[in-house]
């Protein structure tokens, strides 16, 4: 994608699930359109890095477990340790 060409990070929004099934799966079923991967996955359940070694999950939504995101995601995650949970909200220094 020409978007990618040049760029240090990339960092994909998406859903994590639609219609019932995973949209982060082990292997592409569409054509790739870049040659590299991205640096980040962003979704309403957690912030997902591909990694040579797989997707690692870094941070989950409060409220969600790791369990709720493994059975939604259709790749195996890579988990290490203690998943901290996304901090939600306005920081006190955006606030003022």
């Amino acid at each position: 994608m020409d978007l990618m060409v040049g760029a240090k990070r990339v960092i994909v929004a998406m859903q994590h699930a639609a219609k019932g099934q995973p949209k982060i799966v082990a292997s592409l079923t569409l054509p790739p359109t870049a040659t590299r991967r991205v640096s980040f996955i962003v979704t309403e359940m957690a912030v997902i890095e591909p990694t040579t070694e797989g997707p690692l999950l870094l941070e989950r939504v409060p409220g969600l477990t790791v369990d709720d995101i493994v059975a939604n995601t259709g790749a195996k995650l890579l988990i290490r340790g203690d998943v901290p949970e996304m901090p939600i909200g306005i920081p006190d220094r955006v606030a003022a």
